[in-house]
């Protein structure tokens, strides 16, 4: 195992633990020696990471500390990279922002060539101002799936036949150049699949709703390979 895979494991040994672990139960999970710990964890506390501690008695990561697991090789980075791009076009700005500040801290702390990298692929999602996505509709649509809120809709089907509808939006899926929106459809008391270029209004009414075992995603995600779009 090369060093940089095993400090990335002790540190992932070390999250979310509310009680210590000693260097002997660290040594059995990563199947080295107890010296081995020993100076592995004494390198990481000298390199800033906040392990508390010490040996024959255990150690933990500091109350509060958030060590991310950086130990990326370059086709990981590379499809975070690509990842990040195609959220910026198409994800809308709240899942946009959030990919671009992600990438830039992930970014940051990476040696020099896995940086470079980064900066060398060569697959591209351009964001285009005439998408839907750049109008605030998939971050409406977003937030009320997030959120469990009611949508009234003005909807025109594929021939152009409008409807009111309320529906409860479950989930968005990307078809590589169009969305849908899941959603319980209370008019036709069934499960629907909405483009958002369809949707001539839409409006949060404010009312939470409440997923069910047969109306909830779980059960829209059984169904949605049987139905298309409304």
């Amino acid at each position: 195992m090369r060093r940089a895979d095993r400090l990335f494991l002790l540190i992932h040994a070390l999250r979310g633990r509310r009680q210590a672990i000693t260097a002997q139960q660290l040594a059995h999970t990563l199947e080295v020696s107890l010296r081995t710990i020993y100076r592995d964890v004494a390198d990481l506390q000298r390199s800033g990471v906040p392990i508390e501690g010490e040996a024959g008695v255990g150690y933990l990561l500091r109350k509060g500390a958030d060590i991310p697991p950086l130990m990326f090789n370059p086709d990981e980075l590379e499809a975070l990279v690509v990842g990040s791009r195609f959220v910026r076009a198409f994800g809308g700005e709240r899942l946009g922002r959030g990919a671009t500040a992600a990438l830039l801290k992930i970014e940051a702390v990476l040696p020099p060539e896995l940086r470079e990298r980064s900066a060398r692929t060569r697959i591209f999602a351009p964001e285009l101002d005439n998408r839907i996505e750049a109008s605030g509709l998939i971050d409406l649509l977003y937030g009320a799936v997030q959120e469990r809120q009611v949508l009234r809709l003005l909807y025109r089907d594929g021939e152009a036949r409008a409807s009111r509808r309320e529906i409860e939006p479950l989930c968005l899926s990307f078809w590589g150049g169009s969305w849908t929106l899941g959603a319980w459809c209370r008019l036709r008391e069934d499960f629907r699949s909405f483009r958002p270029d369809r949707m001539v209004e839409q409006v949060l009414t404010g009312e939470v709703f409440v997923e069910g075992r047969e109306r909830g995603l779980d059960a829209y995600l059984r169904s949605v390979g049987a139905r298309g779009s409304d």
